[in-house]
């Protein structure tokens, strides 16, 4: 299993703005509920496979390991629980959605502006990162722990 429960949550976030984000278009929210549901389903799997030792503990976590330059890139440390932090990944995804979609009109944006941009775009990518693997390395302690 390539998956981990991080990005399982990950995935499921950006589904659900994909389905705010799709108001009207009705085959389209079809299959992104089928999609949802079926996301749903996986992190219940997985949770459950974890727990009863299915999943062997090496593959519970499987760090992002961006290489970056780190200086001028600092993210603030994730932390809490897991749901906390499922939270805190919803709305990184939700931010980053919306500077994303300004990239879909760069030409439009001011010169003095793509670069704030561009730099918002790698932060918020290494944030929602941090909190995959956050995730990951909670469900870990807790799978350590029982």
């Amino acid at each position: 299993m390539a998956e981990t429960l991080g990005m399982l949550c990950d995935k499921l976030t950006i589904v659900k703005l994909k389905q705010y984000h799709s108001e009207g278009n009705l085959k389209r929210l079809t299959s992104l509920n089928k999609q949802a549901t079926q996301l749903q389903e996986e992190i219940d799997d997985y949770v459950k496979d974890a727990l009863n030792g299915l999943i062997p503990l090496d593959k519970i976590t499987f760090e992002s390991n961006k290489v970056f330059k780190k200086e001028g890139n600092e993210v603030a440390d994730i932390v809490g629980g897991i749901g906390e932090i499922f939270y805190q990944l919803a709305e990184v995804n939700c931010k980053l959605w919306h500077e994303v979609e300004k990239g879909y009109n760069i030409e439009n944006v001011p010169i003095q502006e793509k670069d704030d941009l561009v730099k918002m775009l790698a932060t918020l990518n290494l944030e929602r990162n941090k909190c995959i693997d956050e995730i990951n390395n909670n469900f870990r302690v807790i799978l350590d722990n029982r």
